[in-house]
């Protein structure tokens, strides 16, 4: 089983890279307790910026990106995770999702999660990125991650669920639905059965 995660975070380290590896971290460990063999890849887009510049520009991809395409669409599941730029995605982060093919993600499971510098910037998982995976019509958990600066170090308090709590909450989201797709591709006509899977999950 193929989980591959996504960072578009610009510096070294980063926050945006700190929360894909962990939320991977916890869908992978998810998956190994349900018996499956998980083959885990972290892609930072930052090392790619030139070559998805030249593909949007001359409509073909170098090999170190078309190999990077090709882990994206072929993986069993996918973290996407972006620091917040204006409100939104990054540049970054959405030209590299505008050289995917519009169906290469149909019914793919999906966890989406955002960086930002302050909570108020949270509902760019809601507005921007669950309508961006929609359109490609991949399956988004329920959970989406968003880390503040704040939320780092954090275990939440009585009212709120801290980040490591919601970094469960989505890996066994994700890891629930992975475990549930057969691991061929998934024909269009199966993606209702995978959207029942999604909405009979229940996670206390």
């Amino acid at each position: 089983m193929k989980l591959v995660a996504v960072s578009a975070g610009l510096s070294t380290p980063s926050s945006t890279r700190l929360l894909a590896d962990r939320l991977a971290e916890s869908a992978r460990g998810e998956l190994a307790a349900q018996g499956h063999d998980v083959d885990t890849e972290v892609i930072e887009l930052r090392e790619l910026a030139g070559a998805v510049a030249n593909n949007l520009v001359t409509g073909f991809p170098s090999p170190p990106l078309a190999a990077v395409i090709d882990m994206v669409t072929g993986a069993h599941g996918l973290i996407t995770v972006t620091p917040v730029f204006s409100g939104s995605y990054s540049g970054l982060f959405k030209s590299f999702f505008d050289l995917i093919d519009p169906d290469a993600l149909t019914g793919k499971p999906v966890l989406v999660a955002a960086t930002g510098g302050t909570a108020r910037h949270s509902l760019v998982l809601e507005h921007a990125l669950r309508p961006l995976f929609a359109y490609l019509r991949a399956v988004v958990v329920p959970t989406a991650v968003y880390a503040a600066s704040e939320d780092w170090g954090s275990g939440g308090d009585e009212y709120t669920e801290g980040l490591p709590a919601r970094i469960r909450r989505a890996g066994g989201e994700l890891a629930t639905l992975m475990a549930a797709r057969p691991a061929e591709e998934t024909p269009e006509g199966d993606i209702t059965a995978l959207e029942r899977q999604l909405s009979d999950l229940r996670f206390d």
